[in-house]
């Protein structure tokens, strides 16, 4: 199911609605090493780690089965090659977006500042569209109410509705549960912010 671009939880914190991108090469022109070479400076590294360390652990006395150095070391590259592919994609690079008015505001690195200026503006601009208010910000507001449910006690509006009902508190209830609202006014929202962070 495909939701609105302007909306969702997902999009909070997303910085692109662009998909990841295959990692680029470090430099301009530089060739993919082959697996035998990977191979080879692993083994050369471990090499040169354990030669050092075990001349290092002789001249102060101790004496350690060149075995043991050498399993310690590998096991050691292994475990540093296994997180380094798991690690997390590069950051976006900063852009503009250019599918919503006022893009210009969007602009910048900084994911979590990007994301509170796109729901001020949606925010704002949904104070007076009553259309954009029930397609974009209750279904987000709806999200989070039962995420923060969920995480804090346990429960979602579907699955004990009495309960949540109860926490929410009526006017969060009524704005969640009603369809086709009207936009809200300022105190409204603020009102149902100061709800929602009191779950």
């Amino acid at each position: 199911m495909s939701r609105d671009p302007d909306g969702g939880l997902e999009d909070l914190f997303g910085a692109s609605a662009e998909p990841a991108t295959a990692a680029e090469p470090a430099r301009a022109g530089a060739k993919p090493r082959s697996r035998a070479a990977r191979v080879t400076g692993n083994v050369l590294l471990v090499a040169v780690a354990t030669t050092v360390t075990v001349a290092v652990l002789r001249s102060q006395g101790i004496k350690l089965p060149i075995p043991l150095v050498v399993a310690a070391f590998t096991a050691l590259r292994l475990i540093m090659l296994g997180v380094s592919e798991v690690a997390p994609p590069p950051a976006p690079r900063g852009r503009r977006r250019t599918s919503d008015v006022g893009a210009g505001q969007f602009a910048g690195n900084d994911t979590l500042r990007t994301a509170v200026r796109r729901w001020e503006w949606q925010l704002d601009s949904a104070q007076h569209d009553a259309d954009r208010f029930s397609r974009i910000v209750q279904p987000a507001l709806a999200e989070l109410a039962d995420e923060r449910l969920r995480l804090r006690h346990g429960v979602t509006r579907s699955s004990d509705p009495r309960r949540a009902r109860e926490l929410l508190g009526e006017p969060l209830w009524r704005m969640l549960e009603e369809p086709g609202r009207r936009p809200p006014k300022s105190r409204e929202l603020s009102a149902w912010v100061d709800a929602l962070e009191k779950i």
